[in-house]
């Protein structure tokens, strides 16, 4: 029929060969007579991959993608990120979110080099994450057809899922059968626990739930003093010594996590407009963000780093919605770049139950000056300059007042 859109014939799918993603792949066989194509991504989730390769084959797919991508996530996409300081609605290091574009641009990749017209993932029509992949996808091919089995199907619970697994030969792990206490998203920079047993905001997380970091009460009774070395503002070594970005991301999960440091309970702003509560452990983010303003603090001129400070609020929510091959995120980046030419140096930070802070900062670049701030006496500064500078100020100020304000 004239005008009706044609159907697609081959699919890349994000496959990360769970249940769920199974399910997907036979699904997209079965309904839409598909050829599928899988993509496994190896962001650090610390999942063996193989066996995702080994489904794949007994779904009888050909073409099978498994990718470590972990050094491409982190220099490409989390150290771009903390350059900014981004931290969604106050508290969130963006976790989820800085990884599916990287996924996103990948599947689409993928497309091109095997002759697909789709690409699918396994979000659901409630979460942010269907928007996040869909328009990094649009963004980079805007005649890709995009197939979101969540919003179509009518396999709406636990139990249709596992009817249909049955139904079609998928392997079931033994423990998949019944409901998951919550849903867990994992890469190098942080885990999410979201879901069931976390659904009432009310109710403390499970202590036995997190992975990547102790409890602090169950951490060292004595701090652990590090250093981290930048360069134009990203990290380049931990304690004297030089790492690859997803090694030196590693190396700071060890040693937060040892700490119980990077913990977060919170309750977010979805952009498909519904509150959420998720449990969070981003152990070597949280110290990296840390590390990242100390040595900004002693680089960075003032009204720079207001600047970046009022954008930066915009450009974490860009990042959260999923906008990051957007026009605007770039521009963003551009002068967010341009700001770290000189946030070069050393922070030492104090690790301590659950906490991290900056007890020491120096750099060649620093724009602190001893002879300036000393309250001891100096030949550099004449306070006496300050009553003209007080004074001018107040000008508006005392004339609103005489003027009856």
């Amino acid at each position: 029929m004239a005008g009706q859109k044609k159907a697609p014939k081959k699919v890349v799918l994000a496959y990360s060969g769970g249940l769920d993603t199974s399910i997907i792949l036979r699904w997209l066989q079965v309904e839409k007579q598909c050829e599928v194509v899988t993509f496994t991504a190896d962001i650090g989730q610390g999942e063996e991959l193989e066996p995702a390769r080994k489904k794949a084959e007994l779904l009888g797919i050909r073409q099978i993608y498994i990718e470590d991508l972990k050094e491409e996530f982190v220099r490409d996409f989390v150290f771009p990120m903390f350059r900014a300081n981004a931290l969604y609605e106050g508290l969130y290091l963006l976790g989820t979110s800085i990884a599916r574009p990287l996924i996103g641009k990948r599947l689409v990749e993928i497309a091109i080099e095997t002759g697909a017209d789709a690409v699918s993932h396994g979000a659901t029509g409630k979460g942010n994450d269907q928007v996040r992949f869909e328009l990094t996808a649009y963004a980079l091919k805007p005649d890709i057809k995009i197939i979101a089995p969540w919003r179509e199907w009518s396999l709406t619970s636990r139990t249709k899922l596992i009817e249909y697994a049955e139904q079609h030969q998928i392997p079931i792990p033994t423990g998949k059968r019944g409901d998951a206490p919550y849903s867990m998203d994992a890469n190098l920079l942080h885990i999410s626990y979201e879901g069931k047993a976390l659904e009432d905001p009310w109710i403390e997380p499970d202590q036995e739930m997190f992975r990547l970091t102790v409890s602090p009460e169950k951490a060292p009774d004595q701090p652990e003093y590090i250093e981290v070395e930048f360069a134009k503002g990203d990290a380049v070594a931990v304690n004297g010594r030089k790492l690859s970005p997803a090694a030196l991301l590693a190396e700071l999960n060890r040693l937060g996590g040892k700490h119980g440091v990077g913990r977060l309970d919170l309750v977010e702003n979805r952009y498909v407009g519904m509150k959420s509560r998720g449990a969070y452990e981003t152990p070597g983010g949280t110290i990296l963000w840390q590390a990242h303003r100390g040595i900004e603090s002693i680089t960075l001129d003032r009204e720079a780093m207001h600047l970046k400070d009022e954008l930066m609020p915009r450009y974490a929510k860009l990042i959260y919605t999923g906008y990051w091959f957007a026009p605007e995120r770039l521009m963003l980046q551009a002068l967010i770049d341009k700001s770290q030419e000189r946030v070069n140096g050393v922070v030492r930070l104090k690790l301590y139950k659950g906490n991290c802070n900056v007890v020491g900062r120096k750099s060649p670049n620093s724009l602190y000056r001893m002879d300036y701030v000393t309250f001891e006496e100096d030949a550099v500064y004449d306070q006496h300059d300050a009553e003209g500078f007080i004074k001018l100020n107040a000008l508006r100020l005392r004339l609103g007042k005489m003027a009856g304000g």
